[in-house]
């Protein structure tokens, strides 16, 4: 079996101040601020949001996050989960739209031992693939090298979420309201 190690992720995991402006949730607190751009909220649906991850493994890595505050899988009303399903199908194509990669990794950190560093508020990475895309960087000198600023994911996330069908756009700054 071969291992990948990311020892450098441990700093991050184990830090002091996790989000020195956030009192308690940040997947609760944040959609309620009126900065989507700034928390870098891409879209919203009824029942969930997608979010850019600050810490990216590849450019355009998401989280699709239910807006009910809850670690179990098993506790989402049937609503919710129909709309964060449909919400990550909206991802995935968005996604594609704009980046064009080979292939998705997906997937909810359930539990404490499950490597998610916020446990009690499920959420599903979506992480754009390319064939080649890991190198010797990470191996050799600790090191990830994202392509691709944030900032510039966002505005093109953005834009391939605007262009799909039951959306609303009201200002570049707001996240692309999915309505159906």
């Amino acid at each position: 079996m071969e291992q990948v190690f990311a020892p450098w992720r441990i700093e991050w995991i184990r830090r002091e101040e996790k989000n020195p402006d956030v009192t308690d949730c940040v997947f609760c607190e944040l959609p309620e601020r009126d900065a989507d751009r700034e928390h870098r909220i891409v879209a919203r649906s009824e029942h969930a949001f997608v979010m850019l991850n600050n810490y990216p493994y590849n450019p355009g890595h998401a989280m699709v996050i239910p807006h009910v505050h809850t670690g179990d899988y098993g506790a989402l009303a049937d609503d919710v989960l129909l709309d964060h399903a449909r919400l990550k199908q909206r991802t995935f194509d968005a996604l594609d739209a704009a980046f064009e990669p080979d292939g998705f990794n997906a997937g909810l950190n359930l539990g404490d031992g499950a490597g998610g560093s916020i446990d009690d508020h499920l959420h599903t990475h979506v992480v754009p693939r390319w064939q080649g895309d890991t190198n010797f960087m990470p191996v050799i000198s600790d090191t990830t090298v994202i392509v691709e600023a944030l900032e510039a994911t966002y505005d093109h996330l953005h834009d391939a979420f605007a262009t799909q069908d039951g959306v609303t756009v009201t200002d570049e700054s707001d996240a692309v309201a999915v309505d159906r």
